[in-house]
């Protein structure tokens, strides 16, 4: 691989290729980290674009262009204010690190600001008819996925994992007693480890679930595909998810995976009204002002409150 110049610092593989492995170093999970090169790959060919098709050179990049950039994901792409703030602070980041290795004399990026974001509404989940609804759907499923299908929405619904943290799982991340159980997230968002109890109803969904595959060894991962053995992927739980909610005639909103987290932790501020602290912990969040959102007004909130105000 080529190594990156001083005196030649362009925006090109090598350079994305020697900021991805800062990345690696830091304490970013794998999946951010491809983010942002995506995003900064996405900022390459923009450039090159504004440049009639030339490499540029990081020292040229300029505030102005950053700005013009900032000003085409907003009015042209039309993107959502999150989307571009994610895209700005990778651009913030690359600038960053090429000050540190004196690629660049100085951080043009920094001038750039973000884009303002409205105040979140609270995100919908799922109301208790909806969730059985959904777990009778996972308890039919066909082709002996039954009991695999229970334990995973039984699993999402009551820790609140994300789904990457439910698709690495192994077995010997779970421990399943009688009147106890946990389960061990070994490297969450942030590379954060954590742990987080599992109630009656998922350690009884898992148990049945386990028992269906024995022999197991402690090292196979937890859930498995229908064919073959291999490690139930992320895509595959995402659409698992969508296909059960559509079996379970669940049309008040698009139901995703996230949306169990999201569902965990309305049902677990309405059981718990006020300990925000422990729903952090839980939810694995740096910030309260993360998990805060939960205490939010719901789109349905302010349409009732604005229906009444109209009588």
């Amino acid at each position: 691989m080529r190594s990156i110049s001083r005196d030649r610092a362009i925006l090109g593989d090598a350079a994305l290729q020697a900021f991805g492995r800062s990345l690696a170093e830091q304490d970013l999970s794998p999946i951010t980290a491809r983010g942002y090169l995506h995003d900064l790959g996405k900022f390459r060919g923009w450039l090159e674009r504004e440049a009639g098709a030339q490499p540029r050179d990081l020292r040229r990049v300029t505030a102005v262009d950053l700005v013009n950039y900032r000003q085409h994901l907003l009015r042209t792409e039309r993107l959502k204010a999150a989307t571009i703030n994610r895209k700005l602070q990778a651009i913030k980041k690359l600038f960053g690190w090429a000050l540190l290795k004196g690629l660049v004399k100085g951080n043009v990026a920094r001038e750039v600001r973000f884009v303002r974001v409205a105040e979140r509404l609270r995100p919908k989940g799922l109301t208790e008819p909806e969730v059985q609804s959904l777990l009778r759907a996972a308890g039919q499923t066909r082709h002996g996925l039954a009991k695999r299908n229970y334990a995973l929405i039984e699993l999402l619904l009551e820790t609140g994992l994300r789904v990457g943290e439910a698709a690495d799982l192994h077995i010997d991340d779970v421990d399943l007693h009688d009147r106890s159980g946990v389960v061990r997230v070994r490297e969450g968002k942030g590379r954060k480890q954590r742990e987080v109890p599992l109630n009656s109803a998922a350690r009884r969904a898992l148990k049945l679930y386990l028992k269906s595959r024995e022999p197991v060894r402690e090292e196979d991962h937890l859930f498995l595909s229908e064919r073959g053995g291999q490690p139930l992927s992320l895509r595959t739980i995402q659409a698992t998810v969508s296909d059960l909610a559509r079996r379970a005639k669940i049309t008040r909103f698009a139901v995703s995976a996230h949306s169990m987290r999201h569902s965990f932790a309305l049902r677990f501020l309405r059981r718990h009204p006020g300990k925000l602290v422990e729903l952090a912990a839980l939810l694995g969040h740096e910030s309260l002002d993360t998990t805060a959102v939960y205490t939010r007004p719901s789109a349905e909130d302010l349409a009732a409150d604005v229906e009444e105000g109209g009588e």
